[in-house]
């Protein structure tokens, strides 16, 4: 037998504070050949990130220790090398793409001098030589018009455009293995094909590798090999992909095999009511050039969207990746200056100024993409709910406090954490806590820019069947974006399909899944299949 490139062996992971331990990881054994691609699933909080940071030794220790076991990379050990020899394997040898791509990249530095950073430390490429295959690996990975977005920083790019500069970064080196945590989570259902598409290419080329975290079944089903199921730190099935998918053994991988979207958006409330209107809605930024950055042109971005959203309904906002969804949402929110009218309960939030916005608020409250970059992490789970009850209410300690803890109890998180900080939690955890923020306040319009995306099946069914439920008690209306079609179907009762910031077809949700009009959505129903 060939020895595996990736081999980890009875591997425990455990964390310690001061006398306490607390084990994550128990007795895990994988194998990844060369060239074989091992998918890793299982809920958040499972182990599955934090197995994939120690390959790479990447976690703190302390507090992070190994009680027993090994990882070995072509026949050597990680968990005793120096780190001198680890540094020439990071990157080199074993390169990552992290799940959040908006904390991974530095904001101060254009996408251009990050990649070149990756060629010239590994590669010893100087930048005049680089930007050629970075222009070329930008274009790979679906970044439009790549040759002129080098001088854009990350926070220009959508979300799932930022995942796409890491996902090129990480492959600039032709690593031998490639440790992919959640690499399509942003991404829409068509630049996720193409994803996925070029990670199979890359694999036969350079026969490399891939140990995938994702909690998303469908691209299991495309690209893994062998599959490892994990609950709760330990390895309950591990067998080939096509055997796991048709002959289940364990009973939670059935259940996350069974947890796939489904059912009907709640019902509308009787008698009807308009909450929202939104009238030929547009948002442009000025285009700059010349030593004196004169204003040349305006790149639009939202061009002439119009809907009416009433209590308690939801309208889904789907499409490619910088299509212009998010960018809608912060223009409601007036967190982005924008042209047309924004009429909320009959108010002209379009013509109010930031004193005149600030009763409205608490009534219309937002769930970002990325839930890391959106909790202050020098603030911990307790002090980060309550943190619009400081400002909006006038309550006691102790009734913050109360209201706090219902908050966790209904998004599926225990109280008895309201202590801990958002780094201690997974990435499901975290968009949880960032969903109980925005409900404590109990508002009238939750705008949800992609709030499952980040959720494994099982934990992403139990967060609709909340927002179904809350909905229905409090008539809450939703705006909600995601590029996750199965999940708006269950959800919405409209939909809007937006391309390159151009309404190409609205109206009832289940009347555009049944018969699309458009090319264009008929393909992205395709590739959600």
């Amino acid at each position: 037998m060939t020895t595996p490139l990736l081999s980890i062996r009875d591997l425990s992971i455990a964390f310690r504070r001061g006398e306490e331990v607390r084990q994550v990881v128990d007795g895990l054994s994988l194998s990844v050949a060369e060239g074989e691609t091992l998918a890793l699933v299982g809920e958040s909080g499972s182990g599955k990130s934090v197995t994939a940071l120690s390959v790479l030794r990447l976690l703190p220790s302390p507090p992070v220790v190994y009680p027993q076991g090994e990882i070995l990379f072509a026949g050597k050990s990680l968990l005793d090398a120096p780190e001198s020899a680890l540094r020439k394997v990071r990157g080199n040898d074993i390169a990552m793409i992290f799940q959040e791509p908006m904390v991974s990249l530095n904001p101060l530095h254009t996408i251009e001098k990050q990649l070149a950073e990756v060629l010239s430390l590994h590669r010893g490429m100087r930048s005049e030589q680089a930007r050629g295959e970075i222009i070329s690996c930008l274009d790979r990975v679906g970044i439009r018009n790549a040759k002129n977005r080098l001088r854009d920083y990350p926070h220009q790019l959508s979300g799932g455009e930022r995942q796409r500069v890491m996902i090129a970064m990480a492959l600039l080196t032709h690593p031998r293995l490639l440790i992919a945590d959640e690499p399509t989570t942003a991404l829409d259902v068509s630049v996720q094909a193409q994803i996925l598409t070029l990670l199979k290419e890359l694999r036969q080329e350079l026969n490399m590798a891939m140990l995938f975290i994702t909690h998303n079944l469908n691209i299991v089903r495309r690209l893994a090999d062998n599959v490892a199921v994990m609950r709760q730190g330990k390895r309950v099935e591990y067998a080939p992909c096509a055997t796991l998918f048709s002959t289940p053994q364990h009973e939670y991988t059935q259940a996350l095999l069974n947890a796939e979207p489904h059912g009907q958006p709640a019902p509308l409330p009787q008698p009807e009511q308009d909450l929202l209107k939104v009238r030929e809605l547009n948002v442009s930024f000025a285009v700059k050039k010349g030593l004196l950055r004169r204003t040349t042109g305006y790149n639009t971005i939202v061009n002439n969207v119009s809907f009416t959203l009433r209590r308690g309904e939801s309208l889904g906002l789907v499409g490619e990746s910088g299509s212009g969804k998010s960018t809608t949402g912060l223009a409601l929110l007036r967190l982005l200056p924008s042209q047309g009218e924004i009429w909320f309960d009959g108010q002209p939030l379009h013509q109010f100024n930031n004193k005149q916005l600030l009763p409205f608020r608490s009534r219309i409250q937002v769930v970002f993409q990325d839930p890391f970059s959106a909790l202050n992490p020098r603030l911990n789970v307790e002090q980060i709910i309550a943190e619009g009850l400081l400002v909006h209410q006038k309550l006691t300690p102790q009734a913050r406090e109360e209201r706090v803890i219902a908050a966790m109890q209904e998004v599926g998180l225990d109280p008895e954490n309201r202590s801990r900080y958002p780094s201690e939690f997974s990435g499901g955890q975290r968009q949880r806590i960032a969903i109980a923020r925005a409900l404590i306040l109990q508002p009238q319009l939750l705008i949800l820019d992609e709030p499952t995306s980040s959720l494994d099946r099982s934990v992403q069914a139990q967060i609709l069947t909340l927002l179904k439920t809350l909905q229905q008690r409090h008539q809450l209306a939703y705006l909600f974006i995601s590029h996750d079609l199965q999940v708006v179907r269950s959800l919405c009762h409209q939909v809007i399909v937006l391309k390159g910031g151009n309404v190409i077809e609205q109206g009832e949700c289940e009347r555009i899944f049944s018969a699309p009009a458009q090319d264009y959505t008929r393909q992205l129903l395709s590739f959600a299949d």
